[in-house]
């Protein structure tokens, strides 16, 4: 069920909102414009407020760190001591240094999937995401240098090299999930709990997520790890 705000004083005053998009993941994971836009709407529903103006960032390569909208929309807040006012935490909190920054700064700022998020709260889900988005890089990196070990060469322009490219970076990475995964597994059967459904509640209670990052794990999907990586193991 969405949560309402109702109307009254938390939702007084001038507010500036931002909204960041990506051109090529926009409305994929639920924060397109339309999504955004709607959430900000759903937070001031009600309550003596006014936006003074609207900022939009399109995130492409070259200005994905700058965020040029970013930065105009804080100096308005700067200029007429409005309040920041973001869709999603997520759209500000990825890079600690800016977190920072802004954390020092005299500008107040809300997030309408989260209004009740204080500076600690933003600091430490702004240091999640870094660290995240390094993990992913370092993982990509080691996957690519493990298919360009197995002889795939890289940089090919040619589209069909570039999807078996793209296909051998996912088996790479499913093996590795796979290879963690199992090794939990094996400590799990060490305990005396040997059976898929008892594996997987086991992973559960440890926090174990699968490799669609979810927690719930099936008979079906333990099998599969243990297949995997038991079968590359009996014929590499």
């Amino acid at each position: 069920m969405d949560k309402k705000y109702t109307a009254g004083a938390e939702h007084r005053g001038k507010y500036v909102t931002y909204i960041r998009v990506s051109t090529n993941r926009q409305g994929q994971s639920g924060l397109g414009l339309e999504a955004q836009t709607k959430a900000i709407d759903d937070y001031l529903n009600g309550g003596d407020w006014k936006i003074i103006k609207s900022f939009e960032e399109v995130e492409t390569g070259t200005n994905k760190k700058k965020r040029p909208q970013l930065m105009k929309a804080l100096e308005l807040c700067e200029e007429t001591g409005a309040t920041l006012l973001v869709a999603k935490i997520d759209r500000l909190a990825r890079n600690v240094a800016f977190v920072s920054k802004l954390l020092e700064s005299k500008i107040d700022f809300v997030a309408a999937d989260m209004p009740m998020a204080n500076k600690l709260t933003i600091h430490i889900i702004a240091a999640m995401a870094e660290y995240e988005s390094d993990q992913i890089s370092k993982r990509t990196k080691d996957a690519l240098a493990v298919v360009k070990g197995r002889g795939v060469k890289l940089g090919n322009p040619n589209p069909d090299a570039a999807m078996r490219l793209g296909r051998a970076v996912r088996t790479a990475q499913a093996d590795e999930k796979a290879e963690e995964v199992y090794a939990v597994i094996e400590r799990i059967r060490k305990l005396g709990v040997t059976t898929l459904r008892g594996i997987g509640q086991e992973l559960q209670e440890r926090k174990v997520v699968t490799s669609l990052n979810k927690k719930k794990w099936s008979p079906e999907q333990v099998k599969a790890v243990i297949c995997r990586v038991e079968k590359s193991t009996v014929y590499v």
